[in-house]
């Protein structure tokens, strides 16, 4: 273990942790198995704020395996388990405390006595069990693997080791054991793949598909079952059988070497993280456990003062504190009851919002369109969906029957009469959608509060005309609305704080991170996104090919931008830069080729041939050049496109769009999948030392989101 004088200085780096106390019991085992020694991992809270572990936890745990390496060596117990308390198992570092560690010598000591801690689960003299009743990320993870066999509870949500996400690698154990278990290719996605792809989580049960498991057991009663699980492992009755691990040095470097290439293509180079990662993958084939663990630490000294994993702990900070108390929301006590809903449109679009509606509030809602036959394909959706999440074992047959009949549809909109919100999603435009609101309000009561589900038209125009424009907001969902998080929420020039409120609540009903934008043209998102698909149209119309163009941005954005435009929608992209382009001609540029796309009704710029994603030869052919075409390198189109994010950035926060720069950079990350890593927008910028260059000034104070040089 590091010495104390280190171990002291981590305590008062992590003065502020909360503690997760190793609670001890012993459970007599069925069939005379002897006495297991139960630790539940317990941080005194709900399961509001889930169990981590910092120095003290550490200690904490050490001192308990302690004690139980004693009684084992006198005979008196037969074996060790771990488990959490309701809805968690533990979910890694306190990453609090990690932000406050400036020096190389304490950031290998954090990977030093976790390894000394969860290593001592593997040399108690018993065997040792994981019974995994809830969420398990990063170091609760690793606590699982450094057992000798782990049981899972089947509705566990959530097993991941995040790490690269946030700009570090699993480095208490994870990238040497993990791949000594479940060998190479499991490795990889977990470790590099999942949490490059906007930190995907696995279910308890894929988990033990990939061999981190060894039973998945009922919820019901998981504890005692885990219990008569260990019995019977311990009695030799139920012999644990695991696949031997593929070493094949061929195989596994050439897996190596095509995740090196696959991660180089999303980040452009730019997550050491994800490379560090993939290093300590590599060495895991042959190096001994302490060879292991010594590289882990080693990495952990170089990341976790890196300017990479402070961009991630910014962002980590953004979705977890701020989202939680929206910057510039109203008293909460203003919010309106909710009871009942109504949804004009029953497209894709508004029937995702009623699916939402109703899985979250629990509340009626009522769908109207133009023509019964739509407004029942709507109702037929919905019901659909709802059978679909039964059939996965989501939710019970009951409560379909009961979502089910919260949700009818009519033509008629007096069916919203008694509606205490009502949204539309129609056609993205002015005069639809003021049709709509005439007829909707000659229904409703003067209390109801109208929302638009527009992604760029103005609030304040499309209220002009109300007899109560106060109660007129926009909330911006984002497509597919089950998965994206973000919810703009719109405040229009004569929103009045009761409308607001409102909204605010929905979306936390809704379990939505909401964001504040005053009105103004594609509010926050889209206006981003749109300079950042204006610029780079400008690039490819001036002589660049499409696909150098999208290889500027590999790391920044979650796709490449002529990716994102075939997923989008080529004539949504096209919408949205008209708009701003009426609106800001001197910074938006629409432009010809791109029309023409959309005329040839082409919805995507790329297409499969053999099973390779290439370049779509119509498109191509329907781009024309100029006579002297300009042909920048990657590198050139991310200098000049982070440029123009730059310049619109401050435009936004100097007129007033949001409140200040984690508003842009919390609703980046949520809504349009920017990296972690880069800490959204603004300080990718502030590094760079691009919004100096562009804006004259950084967006966030020195050290917010970088480390201190």
């Amino acid at each position: 273990m590091s010495d104390q004088t280190t171990i002291d200085q981590l305590l008062t780096a992590f003065e502020d942790e909360v503690v997760t106390h190793a609670l001890a019991r012993d459970v007599t085992l069925p069939g005379d198995a002897g006495t297991l020694v139960l630790i539940t991992l317990d941080n005194g809270h709900d399961h509001t704020r889930p169990s981590t572990m910092g120095p003290r936890g550490l200690l904490e745990l050490h001192e308990a395996l302690d004690r139980c390496a004693e009684r084992a060596r006198a005979g008196e117990i037969a074996a060790v388990a771990v488990t959490g308390k309701p809805f968690v198992f533990a979910v890694g570092a306190d990453l609090t405390g990690v932000a406050k560690v400036q020096q190389r010598e304490q950031a290998v000591a954090i990977g030093a006595l976790g390894h000394e801690v969860f290593g001592r689960l593997g040399r108690l003299g018993v065997p040792s069990f994981a019974f995994v009743n809830g969420a398990a990320m990063g170091g609760g993870v690793e606590i699982a693997l450094s057992c000798d066999y782990r049981t899972v509870a089947r509705s566990v949500p959530a097993v991941a080791l995040p790490e690269v996400f946030l700009g570090l690698v699993p480095g208490w154990g994870g990238c040497w054991l993990l791949p000594n278990l479940i060998g190479l290719e499991g490795a990889l996605k977990v470790v590099v793949d999942n949490p490059l792809s906007n930190n995907t989580m696995l279910r308890g049960v894929e988990a033990a598909r990939l061999g981190i498991f060894d039973a998945v057991l009922d919820d019901a009663d998981f504890l005692a079952e885990s219990i008569r699980w260990a019995a019977s492992v311990l009695a030799g009755s139920t012999t644990v059988q695991r696949p031997e691990v593929d070493r094949d040095e061929q195989r596994w470097e050439a897996g190596i070497t095509a995740a090196r290439k696959a991660v180089a293509k999303r980040t452009g180079g730019s997550s050491r993280s994800a490379a560090t990662a993939l290093d300590l993958l590599s060495a895991a084939r042959t190096s001994s456990r302490e060879e292991g663990f010594a590289a882990e630490d080693q990495a952990l000294g170089d990341l976790l003062t890196s300017d990479e994993l402070r961009a991630g702990l910014y962002a980590f900070d953004l979705v977890q504190k701020r989202a939680k108390r929206p910057a510039g929301a109203p008293d909460k006590a203003l919010a309106r009851k909710v009871t009942k809903v109504g949804v004009v449109g029953a497209g894709l679009m508004a029937s995702q919002l009623v699916l939402l509606i109703v899985r979250q509030l629990k509340v009626p809602v009522v769908m109207t369109d133009l023509d019964q036959q739509r407004v029942d394909q709507g109702v037929a959706w919905v019901h659909g969906e709802l059978d679909a999440l039964a059939a996965k074992g989501r939710i019970g047959a009951d409560q379909v029957n009961r979502l089910k009949a919260l949700v009818t549809g009519d033509t008629a909109k007096d069916e919203m009469a008694d509606a205490d919100l009502v949204i539309e999603a129609v056609f993205e435009e002015m005069g639809v959608k003021k049709q709509v609101w005439a007829e909707v309000e000659a229904v409703v009561s003067p209390e109801c509060v109208l929302a638009s589900n527009t992604s760029s038209l103005s609030i304040t125009q499309m209220a002009a005309d109300l007899q109560h424009p106060e109660r007129v907001v926009g909330l911006h969902f984002f497509n597919p609305v089950a998965v994206m998080p973000l919810l703009e929420v719109i405040k229009g020039e004569r929103t009045d704080d009761a409308a607001l409120a409102t909204a605010f609540a929905v979306g936390k009903g809704l379990r939505k991170t909401t964001v504040l934008c005053t009105d103004s043209p594609s509010f926050i998102v889209n206006r981003l996104l749109g300079r950042f698909m204006s610029d780079m149209a400008r690039i490819v119309d001036e002589g660049t090919p499409i696909d150098v163009a999208d290889q500027g941005f590999a790391g920044i954005a979650p796709m490449p931008p002529f990716v994102l435009m075939g997923l989008v929608g080529p004539a949504i992209a096209l919408h949205n830069n008209e708009t701003l382009g009426k609106a800001f001609p001197d910074r938006f540029y629409v432009s010809p080729n791109l029309q023409r796309v959309v005329a040839a009704g082409k919805r995507s710029y790329y297409t499969k041939v053999d099973g390779r994603t290439v370049l779509d030869p119509e498109v191509v052919a329907l781009h024309e050049l100029p006579a002297e075409p300009v042909v920048l390198t990657p590198e050139q189109v991310r200098e000049r496109v982070l440029s123009g994010l730059a310049e619109e950035a401050r435009t936004m926060l100097d007129d007033g769009v949001v409140t200040a720069p984690m508003d842009l950079d919390l609703a980046m990350i949520t809504g349009a999948g920017f990296q972690f890593w880069n800490g959204g927008l603004t300080p990718l910028l502030d590094r760079t030392g691009i919004a100096e260059r562009v804006a004259g000034k950084r967006f966030l104070p020195l050290g917010v989101a970088e480390a201190s040089h």
